[in-house]
């Protein structure tokens, strides 16, 4: 009888890739040899299969054993009782979860700044000014009245420099980003702000470039991007906008972050001006994942999903609990230049994420990956997954056009990709 893995899909409002995952998992049909036995031991004669299921909130005894390998997690940053589910099948039970739930919950976007301003990445100049407001709870108003030292907001603008945003230091983009171009607009954004932390951060501006990079374990897809567009029209569908040397930089910015925080799935964005590459924003560890605003990129997106978490599952990957950032420290006081400690960070990445034995996995035992990924979106079927997230975001009268829309982009990616195999 083979050995099953179960992977669990923790989901929030996810509908497409979802449904799609299961689907190629199931179109794969796997049965591998189980992984060689360490020395001195017999080599098993039994073979490995994969079961998905999706998991679903509810009362649980903090000693009950799950029956889950790996877990792909997409819905504890805003949802306590899975994140705290989360911590405790990854603390007592080793399992491994997309994302590190620790890592998310205390890593905000300050945090991030921080530690990559450490490794000597190009982020702008960035400034952390108190709540224009307070609570008015007794102690803590007495405290702050007492010895918070008055400042000048208009200096502070001026180290910054203009223009500017004023944005929460956690993120929460829907919390009010705002772009600010004198002093003025610094005033009245800040007055605004009411009890919100911010950060000042200097704009990169004018910049001719923007890129997100998707990293999915070691895997990484840089995208165009225009913030300007609609949501569903940001991820833009172009090719060769880089240069192979943009790429790899792109490409490595992605993979250490995410190592570094122990991030299986998340987001960098880079804005590029005189040809260097900002980091703006890359603590976005529940990325954009629908069809609906990745379109052409989704399928890539789900594939990588699919290789990543079968390879944690078939190697019986543990989850890391606390970072190991002194490495990473070491390379940063060198007497290099940045590229080339990017360079080491990248291999500290690699190696955090096992790469080499991820490829080997995907090229021994994935082989037919692509062409089931390929016949899969092109079916009838895919294109009612998609119609079902459609609906469930635009209006009635617009389902049947946004459905050809994303349907119609991803069957470009099924011809750009039969190319691709040939």
């Amino acid at each position: 009888m083979p050995i099953t893995k179960n992977i669990g899909l923790s989901l929030g409002a996810d509908l497409c890739w979802p449904a799609c995952y299961e689907e190629i998992i199931r179109r794969l049909d796997l049965d591998l040899p189980v992984p060689p036995a360490p020395k001195g031991k017999a080599k098993s004669k039994e073979t490995m299969r994969f079961a998905v299921e999706r998991v679903r909130p509810e009362p649980f005894d903090l000693r009950y054993k799950p029956k889950y390998d790996v877990v792909l997690d997409r819905i504890t940053h805003w949802f306590p009782t899975t994140r705290e589910w989360v911590k405790k099948i990854a603390l007592m039970d080793d399992v491994y979860v997309l994302n590190n739930p620790w890592m998310i919950q205390s890593a905000e976007k300050h945090t991030t700044y921080c530690a990559m301003m450490r490794l000597g990445f190009p982020i702008p100049e960035t400034w952390l000014v108190p709540p224009k407001e307070y609570l008015d709870e007794g102690d803590v108003l007495t405290t702050v009245k007492r010895y918070n030292k008055l400042f000048d907001l208009q200096e502070v603008g001026k180290a910054v420099g203009y223009p500017q945003f004023m944005k929460p230091y956690d993120g929460g983009a829907w919390r009010g980003v705002t772009k600010i171009n004198d002093g003025a607009a610094l005033a009245k954004s800040y007055d605004e702000s009411g009890k919100q932390l911010m950060h000042v951060q200097q704009g990169v501006d004018p910049f001719d470039l923007f890129v997100r990079g998707i990293g999915i374990g070691p895997q990484v897809n840089c995208i165009k991007y225009d913030p300007a567009a609609p949501l569903h029209a940001r991820y833009v569908v172009d090719f060769n906008f880089l240069t192979g040397e943009e790429w790899l930089t792109l490409t490595r910015y992605t993979r250490v972050i995410n190592a570094f925080f122990c991030w299986d799935y998340n987001s960098c964005e880079s804005l590029r001006k005189g040809g260097t590459f900002f980091p703006i924003d890359f603590a976005n560890a529940c990325p954009d994942s629908q069809v609906t605003s990745l379109h052409f990129h989704f399928p890539w997106m789900v594939k990588s999903l699919v290789k990543w978490s079968l390879f944690c599952a078939y190697t019986s990957r543990k989850p890391k609990l606390n970072p190991n950032w002194a490495p990473y420290f070491a390379i940063a006081d060198k007497d290099l230049s940045f590229a080339e400690k990017l360079v080491q960070y990248d291999a500290l990445a690699k190696e955090h994420f096992d790469a080499d034995r991820f490829e080997e996995f995907c090229s021994t035992h994935l082989k037919h990956l692509d062409e089931v990924a390929v016949e899969f979106f092109s079916t009838p079927a895919c294109k009612e997954i998609f119609r079902e997230k459609v609906a469930a975001l635009f209006p009635k009268h617009e389902v049947d056009e946004f459905t050809d829309h994303f349907h119609g982009l991803v069957q470009f990616w099924v011809r750009t990709e039969r190319d691709r195999l040939k």
